[in-house]
């Protein structure tokens, strides 16, 4: 019998592909299995980025005999701990609301947020909503942003010292470059809400402006018809021929897309956590051009490894690129200060790090 304390981790693994799913896969093959017990229940009902937040009769089923399941578990493994991601969405937080009444009648919970729009969503939120939130928090023995600039959204619920802070942190097998053309990277889902057709409205300025000693790949899934048609259309038009546009992308393969890179962009209009893909470029030694979202700013540091851009503006994009693409020495030394940036706060061990630092803490407070 392990005298490590047991931590129940909810949360969806891929696919699809997004970040809380990446996250939890992480945490859960990570240093802190060598600390604590760690026990999974998936939470993941749908394997598609494009059936996400749509209702059907199935997943409402499934819900229901998830939430027998997860309680059967808690039952059986008596975690000291249960760690609950919470959406930030109305119909996300209503269904993460019942796996928190169930885990905090045994057990404490710990709820973590991994983006940053949940005071907006509040605020368009009804009265209803504004309750069940307040008191299913009310439960909860703490909360985990991913950013310190983040700690806010949670001020009006939560006791300062039980508002902590653990951004994403990972190690990665490295690939070679195998490119000798300069070139840029997007990666992430095709999702209007992340702007890849500012991206190639960037590259169409520089197009006009006598520069194509470039490519752009990009890399990720389309769940929007029409979005995918306005991209499309942007590269065919202008006849980008210096776009190569690839399906999502893992493993070696990602990071060989990201070896092969020399500057990478990201620069959504919406707000997000801490992408794990700006992690991935710090980690691959990437300037980035990045905007002012969630915890973004914390990793891309303006005209230090990178530079955050306003949203919804191609035309800086452009420039920032412009710069980097004529200026050689300042690529390599944002590229230093992205890979010093990453070693110093970002790692798996940061992670492994600042994650038992939470738990250690409510533990103690037993």
């Amino acid at each position: 019998m392990s005298n490590k304390p047991t931590i129940l981790i909810l949360g969806k693994l891929p696919p699809p592909l997004i970040g809380p799913a990446i996250a939890t896969e992480i945490i859960l093959n990570s240093g802190l299995k060598e600390q604590f017990n760690l026990v999974h229940f998936d939470t993941r009902i749908n394997k598609e980025v494009a059936t996400m937040g749509k209702f059907s009769m199935g997943k409402s089923l499934k819900m229901l005999s998830l939430y027998r399941n997860f309680k059967k578990l808690v039952k059986d493994t008596q975690p000291d701990i249960i760690l609950v991601p919470i959406s930030q969405t109305t119909m996300g937080f209503y269904k993460d609301a019942r796996f928190i009444s169930i885990g905090a009648k045994y057990t404490k919970v710990i709820v973590q947020l991994r983006g940053s729009n949940f005071k907006n969503w509040l605020a368009e939120a009804g009265n209803s909503t504004n309750k069940l939130v307040k008191r299913t928090l009310a439960k909860c023995a703490g909360v985990i942003v991913l950013g310190n600039n983040l700690k806010h959204l949670f001020e009006n619920f939560f006791e300062k010292e039980n508002i902590f802070v653990v951004p994403n942190g990972a190690n990665y097998l490295l690939q070679k470059k195998q490119s000798e053309e300069l070139t840029i990277l997007y990666l992430a889902n095709f999702l209007p809400s992340k702007s890849f057709d500012d991206v190639l409205k960037a590259v169409v300025i520089l197009k006009e402006k006598g520069m194509t000693n470039f490519k752009l790949n990009a890399a990720g899934a389309w769940d929007n018809a029409a979005f995918k048609q306005q991209c499309t259309a942007i590269i065919k038009d202008n006849e980008l021929n210096n776009v190569t546009v690839l399906p999502p992308q893992a493993g070696a393969a990602k990071m060989q897309l990201f070896a092969d890179a020399d500057v990478f962009v990201f620069c959504p209009k919406m707000p997000e956590g801490h992408p794990w893909v700006v992690v991935e470029a710090m980690a691959n030694s990437l300037p980035i051009i990045a905007t002012n979202q969630g915890a973004i700013v914390e990793s891309v540091l303006d005209n230090k490894n990178g530079f955050i851009v306003p949203a919804e503006a191609p035309e800086i994009i452009a420039e920032k690129l412009e710069q980097l693409i004529n200026d050689e020495a300042l690529r390599k030394q944002m590229a230093e200060e992205s890979k010093a940036h990453y070693t110093a706060n970002f790692t798996e061990g940061n992670m492994v790090e600042n994650l038992a630092g939470v738990f250690d803490a409510m533990l103690d407070k037993k």
